[in-house]
């Protein structure tokens, strides 16, 4: 009779659990999860996303499923996930676009990238260079020297205005200061690309992984990295800093996964050291170097949220002085 009253007192316990606890004790993920990449599908973001679900989906044992919300530089899909519940099932795969530029270049943002999101982790990144046409003379040095002494006459493209691409090079012009180069945007690199080989314009700022196949064929020069060091892949190219005496001038085409504010520790906890053995699995970190992203397995958390912060910083007096500029 005991163990029946006990059998009974137990299972009335677990029907008045409170809610909070029931939550906290269910297993997660529990159903597939959905990671929204606010770019079109087929271009580096959303490559970079696709191995990373995929290595993800291992780690947590559910299907972790890209879906592709562009339109608006990144901010349509970022806000479908400010906007989703904060529990683990909606989650970002966000960019300097959508974490930085789009808080500096928007009058009226719909969402703050510090305060609406958590923070997962920043997974990787790709190198940014600069590079001319074949034919040019000379390497980053004389292109700088030449600028300052012909100003307005050299034109660097980019893959848009108001580009991650487009702002790296601004910030150039605005820290080595003198240099007056005008921007053409195109519509993404697979129009700036030709045009820098055509020579319609003089330079151009792109990754490593979509440059360094037409550098390896001649069919155009990279003359330099914007890294603390120079790039295993290109060791004859010198960093930004070595030509031009500038101290931390460095500038990647960065990922990093977010949730909605509001996440759970637990939850994130859980996402967090998922990510970690992910970026450690050897197929990603194949696949990762076939593109030439650089994985990055220790920026979690409150440090992914103080990395924001600090690009924010960097950033905001070169875009304010493109807004003079146009005044």
């Amino acid at each position: 009779m005991k163990l029946i009253q006990s059998a009974i007192w137990l299972l009335a316990s677990c029907l008045v659990m409170p809610t909070g606890l029931a939550q906290t004790t269910s297993a997660y993920p529990a159903k597939p999860i959905r990671l929204v990449v606010p770019f079109p599908a087929g271009g580096p973001t959303d490559q970079f996303a696709r191995q990373y679900a995929q290595s993800l989906s291992t780690q947590l044992g559910k299907p972790v499923v890209v879906d592709n919300k562009s339109g608006a530089s990144g901010a349509i899909g970022s806000l479908e996930v400010k906007n989703s519940a904060p529990d683990g099932y909606t989650l970002l795969f966000g960019t300097a676009s959508t974490h930085v530029l789009y808080g500096l270049m928007t009058p009226k943002p719909q969402y703050d990238s510090i305060k609406d999101f958590t923070e997962i982790a920043v997974v990787g990144d790709a190198p940014i260079v600069f590079a001319v046409s074949p034919g040019t003379k000379g390497g980053f040095k004389e292109l700088i020297e030449y600028a300052r002494l012909n100003p307005g006459k050299l034109q660097y493209g980019s893959a848009g205005e108001g580009t991650y691409l487009h702002i790296v090079g601004e910030r150039l012009k605005y820290e080595v200061g003198n240099l007056d180069i005008q921007h053409i945007p195109f519509r993404g690199s697979a129009q700036s690309i030709p045009a820098l080989i055509g020579g319609q314009v003089n330079m151009t700022v792109d990754t490593l992984g979509s440059l360094i196949n037409q550098h390896r064929a001649g069919k155009l020069k990279i003359v330099a990295i914007a890294s603390t060091k120079r790039s295993p892949l290109i060791p004859d190219v010198p960093t930004v800093n070595e030509v031009t005496g500038l101290k931390d001038f460095q500038a990647a085409l960065w990922n990093i996964v977010s949730a909605p504010e509001g996440l759970s520790p637990e939850i994130a906890n859980t996402l967090i050291l998922a990510t970690g053995k992910a970026l450690s699995d050897p197929a990603l970190l194949e696949k990762l170097s076939s593109i030439s992203i650089q994985p990055i397995n220790n920026i979690t958390g409150v440090k992914a949220t103080a990395f924001i912060a600090k690009e924010l910083v960097s950033l905001r007096p070169v875009v304010q002085s493109i807004a003079i500029k146009k005044d």
